[in-house]
């Protein structure tokens, strides 16, 4: 029996998918087995497709031949031709497996077997009929004929047995085959079943989600027309960045132009940095060479400058003669006489001759004395008409010895109205031309400080400003409520066993400039201690100390310097009266001289006990000579202007004046010694 579909039919799994995919009809394929009652329903053709191996098998004999097609037997079941999406077979209701091999076990009992029917012979054919008439029987007397045809008909029933047995067991076998096949049909029914609910809820998923995705859809071109207007906004923008990438292609081309000039022109730099880098490591050698050369020259210029200094004298006087002042009586003639130097006129005046005439002498001749000359003999000698720009260029060299670190002390002496403020301070009004001794002296320090420090050199300066009035020490820079309390000042060393003295409570201000110097002064003036005398109508009745300390380091040699510079504005010397009638006042005033001329008189007693070397130096006998004292030993470099008037109604104070300075003039001290570290 043949069980197997056409070669181009489809099996049902797959048309059962490719229906529920592309949502057609469900093709139900045709089933093989034999349907119930189809025995009675064939047609025609279909029984005598059936009956036709039978007629096959008849014999002559008519007998045979009816019993043979009385009982036609069962045809096999046979497969049913189909097209592809087309059946021609009958629908059947679907059933389960167990019931359909019950139905066709029903129909295969149903169908009784005919009268076997006696099988041709091979090589035998079918007796011819005659006529169409059936072959007459034997007659009775012709048993042996009768006997050979009924072995005939039993050898015939005997191949019908065979054939049908053999049908019967071809039929059990398409049985089992139709059962398994019915049986693989219900499990692959179920299957499509069980596929055919997934794919129904798979559908019904898919709806959801195709409803879900329309949604979607919607949202999808909502945000697909913002983002085409985006895409044309994108597009026009950039149109604008292709035009702006075209001009920067054009820059570009343009600064890639000049960017080989540019390394053409650096390569050319670069060698030409490579030759003033050679030039430049030679210059650099060159000029360490010349700074160690400098710096030689430097300490040879501070030796020679010191030795300079020495040959003038450690200890020198300059004699300076103020001009006559609106309202003062002009002195006789000859009564100042300045002589020329050994190189004649054009050299600096260094002898002064003044003229007095001794009137007891002349009473008791009778007649007028020739007026007694009195020569003078100095380091240099001013004249009236010099004036503060010439003076300060006779001692701007001693003045830069501080800053080599030598100790310096200026002093100017003189009597009342001589004009010692005024060489050291200067007169009123800011006037450039009248400065003193003080401001020129700390602008030439900047300056030259300045100059220095191209060589590695790094200054600072601390000023101090005090008086010394009745032995008291006060300090000229104080403000607020501390002014006029100079019991507060006292001189003290700064540590055990060091040499360095200070006041204590004075004010030590740092100054880098003229301005600052410059107030510094003001607020002396105003704080300094004056009183009106018979010499003049301000007199300064104490000793002004302006004291700058000067600390230099060269930190690329390890070198430091330090040193004081001292400009002393000495009080206002006058002898005094025995005979003269003295009153509150005068009384105060008497004490301010008693202790001015103490003061100058232990000075002079100090510069005396230096030169001549001895044992004890008298410094504490005033407190002038002991904050002074580490500026006048042997290590520093001192100069005393002594001021003298032009009248000769104060000849006596000037005589006095000019043969104290001489006293010290002749004072040698030892040589000084640079305070280095």
């Amino acid at each position: 029996m043949e069980l197997d579909m056409e070669p181009q039919q489809r099996s049902p799994l797959l048309e059962v998918k490719g229906n529920i995919e592309l949502k057609r009809p469900l093709v139900k394929a045709p089933s093989r087995l034999p349907l119930p009652g189809s025995r009675f329903k064939r047609g025609p053709d279909q029984m005598e497709d059936a009956l036709e191996p039978e007629k096959k098998r008849t014999r002559v004999l008519g007998t045979t031949t009816k019993f043979a097609t009385s009982y036609p037997r069962a045809p096999a079941p046979t497969a049913v031709p189909q097209t592809q999406g087309q059946t021609t077979a009958p629908k059947v209701p679907k059933r389960t497996g167990p019931r359909c091999s019950t139905a066709v076990a029903t129909v295969l009992k149903n169908q009784k077997p005919g009268p076997a029917v006696p099988a041709k012979k091979p090589g035998t054919a079918a007796p011819p009929k005659l006529g169409g008439k059936k072959p007459s029987k034997r007659p009775a007397w012709d048993l042996k004929g009768q006997l050979c045809d009924l072995n005939a008909e039993l050898k015939c029933c005997r191949e019908r047995t065979q054939t049908l047995d053999q049908e019967n067991q071809q039929l059990r076998d398409q049985l089992r085959e139709a059962q398994q096949q019915a049986t693989a049909l219900g499990a692959e029914r179920r299957t499509l079943e069980g596929e055919l609910a997934l794919k129904r809820a798979q559908a019904e998923q898919g709806q959801r989600e195709l409803g879900n995705l329309s949604a979607r859809v919607l949202e999808l071109e909502e945000w697909l027309g913002t983002q085409e207007g985006l895409v044309q906004e994108l597009q026009k923008e950039q149109l604008e960045l292709q035009e702006e990438r075209r001009g920067l292609v054009i820059r570009l081309e343009e600064q890639e132009r000049r960017l080989q000039a540019s390394e053409a022109a650096l390569s050319d730099s670069q060698a030409e940095v490579a030759s003033l880098r050679r030039e430049t490591a030679a210059q650099a050698a060159s000029l360490a060479e010349r700074g160690e050369r400098l710096h030689g020259l430097e300490m040879e210029r501070r030796r020679l400058h010191n030795q300079l200094q020495e040959l003038k004298g450690n200890i020198r006087v300059f004699c300076r003669v103020r001009p006559v002042l609106l309202g003062e009586p002009t002195p006789p003639p000859g009564f100042l006489l300045f002589p020329s130097g050994p190189g004649g006129p054009s050299d600096p005046p260094t002898h002064l001759s003044l003229f007095r005439s001794d009137e007891r002498r002349g009473t008791l001749s009778g007649m007028p004395a020739a007026p007694t000359r009195h020569d003078f003999s100095f380091d240099r000698v001013f004249p009236p008409g010099s004036g503060q720009d010439e003076v300060f260029e006779e001692i701007a060299m001693l003045v830069q010895s501080a800053l080599d670190g030598y100790p310096v002390c200026i002093f100017a002496y003189g009597q009342t109205g001589s004009g010692k403020t005024f060489t050291m301070e200067g007169g009123p009004g800011g006037d450039p031309q009248v400065e003193g001794l003080i401001p020129r002296a700390l602008r030439h320090l900047f300056s030259v400080a300045g100059e220095l420090s191209s060589q590695g050199w790094t200054y600072s300066f601390v000023a101090s400003y005090v008086e010394i009035y009745n032995e008291t020490v006060r300090d000229l820079l104080a403000t607020g409520t501390r002014k006029g309390h100079g019991g507060e000042c006292e001189i003290r060393r700064v540590g055990p066993g060091s040499e360095e003295l200070v006041v204590t409570n004075a004010r030590y201000v740092p100054v880098s400039c003229e301005k600052e110097v410059e107030a510094l002064l003001h607020l002396a003036r105003q704080n300094r201690a004056v009183a009106r005398t018979a010499q003049n109508e301000r007199s300064s009745r104490s000793h002004s100390v302006f004291q700058l300390q000067i600390s230099g380091e060269h930190t690329g040699r390890g070198l430091q310097c330090g040193a004081r510079l001292n400009l002393v504005d000495l009080a206002g010397s006058e002898r005094l009266d025995p005979g003269l009638a003295l009153g509150p006042g005068e009384r105060e005033r008497l004490r301010e001289t008693q202790a001015i001329n103490s003061s100058l008189s232990t000075l002079g007693l100090v510069i005396m006990a230096l030169s001549n070397k001895e044992s004890h130096v008298p410094y504490r006998n005033s407190k002038l000579t002991y904050l002074l004292q580490n500026s006048l030993g042997g290590s520093a470099k001192m100069l005393m202007f002594v001021n003298i008037s032009p009248l000769e109604e104060n000849v006596s104070e000037s005589l006095n004046s000019l043969r104290f300075a001489s006293k010290v003039n002749q004072c040698v001290i030892g040589t000084a010694q640079a305070n280095r570290k």
